[in-house]
């Protein structure tokens, strides 16, 4: 009888091992379907087959979507009830870290997660329905001069987010008041470029990578890309907001961060696991596929300029009066 039970507790223990290790990866995008973050995970999901497959794990990266205050759900389960997953990652951009910077994630800490890898530059960018009236930057500046209450602003985020900020200052750079402004909060790129296409705003402030994935089917215009020069791609013949007499860039950093919990063998795991994902040219061709282009951070490299980025973003939304 005992050596029966021996037998099946050691099936039964073989059966956890083989589910363990058939796990699939996941990866969360903190948003709905069709935004940035989205491209974040389906990016690491078609570039890290290789290395999974190499290393005996399920090739296959599940994406999961936790939309919710802005990455703010995501981030809370992760730091509160998930803290140990070795093969969870969530997406993240630059966001995420102003939103860490001005409180909006709670009494969140830089160090509340372990962050893995950057793996692409995204820009901002200023797009309306292809039906628009407004052909170029400078035509919807001007009809914002003449009258702001008559054209909604779609952005991810309420009052201070990312994309409130970027065309805040493009609206400051062409003499516009931005508190004149009408701005509708969404939960992210995927719900403003939604309303865009019903009509339900007329503009969106958003990213080049989301603009990118709508843009190839040929539903709206982008009137501009927050870079310091075109960008490749499907967005290769938008002109800059610089080419057009407004001088500013808004580069976004986008990546993955893992719970607190996670042991160091496993998180510098993932981020060689990144490392070598990133050095593929390979890598570098689904990169600009997906709309991003080149940045290769990780571990260490990668926490120290969070840790930078987080702060400057917190002194400038304080000079804002932002932060409350």
């Amino acid at each position: 009888m005992t050596s029966r039970i021996a037998r099946i507790f050691f099936a039964l223990s073989a059966c956890v091992t083989l589910s363990a290790v058939a796990a699939p990866v996941q990866c969360i995008a903190p948003a709905k379907p069709g935004g940035g973050m989205a491209v974040t995970c389906k990016l690491i999901q078609q570039g890290l087959q290789a290395q999974l497959s190499a290393a005996g794990k399920d090739p296959a990266v599940k994406i999961s979507y936790m939309p919710g205050g802005i990455g703010a759900v995501a981030w809370n389960s992760i730091v509160t009830q998930r803290r140990a997953e070795a093969d969870t990652l969530v997406a993240f951009s630059g966001g995420s870290l102003m939103n860490l910077a001005q409180g909006k994630y709670g009494h969140a800490d830089v160090n509340d997660v372990r962050w893995i890898a950057a793996i692409g530059i995204d820009y901002g960018m200023i797009a309306v329905r292809k039906d628009s009236p407004y052909k170029t930057l400078g035509d919807l500046m001007t009809a914002l001069k003449k009258n702001p209450s008559n054209i909604t602003i779609g952005a991810a985020g309420t009052i201070g987010s990312q994309d409130w900020l970027k065309f805040s200052l493009v609206a400051k750079k062409s003499q516009i008041d931005p508190k004149s402004l009408r701005f509708v909060a969404l939960e992210g790129g995927g719900d403003a470029f939604t309303a865009l296409l019903a009509d339900h705003v007329q503009v969106v402030s958003g990213d080049a990578s989301e603009a990118a994935l709508h843009a190839a089917e040929g539903e709206i215009r982008v009137l501009a890309v927050l870079a310091d020069q075109r960008l490749p791609g499907a967005l290769v013949n938008v002109p800059t907001a610089r080419e057009q007499g407004i001088d500013i860039s808004w580069p976004i950093i986008r990546g993955v961060y893992m719970g607190p919990q996670v042991s160091d063998d496993i998180y510098r795991r993932w981020v060689k696991t990144f490392d070598k994902m990133m050095a593929s040219p390979a890598f570098d061709q689904l990169r600009i596929a997906n709309g991003l282009y080149p940045i290769a951070m990780s571990g260490d490299q990668l926490t120290k300029y969070i840790h930078k980025t987080v702060e400057d973003y917190r002194k400038q939304s304080d000079q804002l009066g932002l932060i409350r």
